[in-house]
């Protein structure tokens, strides 16, 4: 099975692998298909990283630069957000107005995967997969 990651999933690859379970452990690391990040999440990311919270501290964890190398050393391919896929309706629309969660689970239907994701506001869309 390909799926794609959620970005939650690159920052807990590269700051917190602890917070995985065994089965999205084995999933990611390629015993039962491929893991595919996509440049979204890297903008996510960017956009964290270059945030800041009012005490001063960064709203992202980790530079999606360091994000990029370590989650690469687990084997996640990167996927590139191609202009079809950005203008691309989602089918199945979200019930809340995130702009990630949408484009995310976009991309995901136009590649014909699913989105590997713990995120409770996409429980239930066709699209979302979890795992235990």
């Amino acid at each position: 099975m390909t799926i794609l990651l959620d970005t939650h999933y690159a920052v807990w690859l590269a700051i917190a692998p602890q917070r995985l379970t065994a089965a999205e452990y084995a999933l990611l690391a390629g015993s039962q298909g491929k893991a595919l990040l996509s440049a979204v999440s890297i903008w996510e990311l960017r956009l964290k990283w270059d945030s800041f919270h009012t005490s001063g501290e960064r709203k992202g964890p980790l530079s999606p630069e360091a994000t990029l190398l370590i989650v690469e050393a687990f084997g996640v391919q990167f996927e590139p957000l191609t202009p079809e896929q950005a203008a691309a309706p989602l089918i199945e629309p979200l019930r809340h107005q995130d702009p990630f969660d949408a484009m995310l689970l976009t991309q995901a239907q136009e590649l014909g995967v699913k989105l590997l994701t713990r995120d409770r506001l996409l429980r239930g869309h066709p699209l979302a997969h979890s795992v235990q």
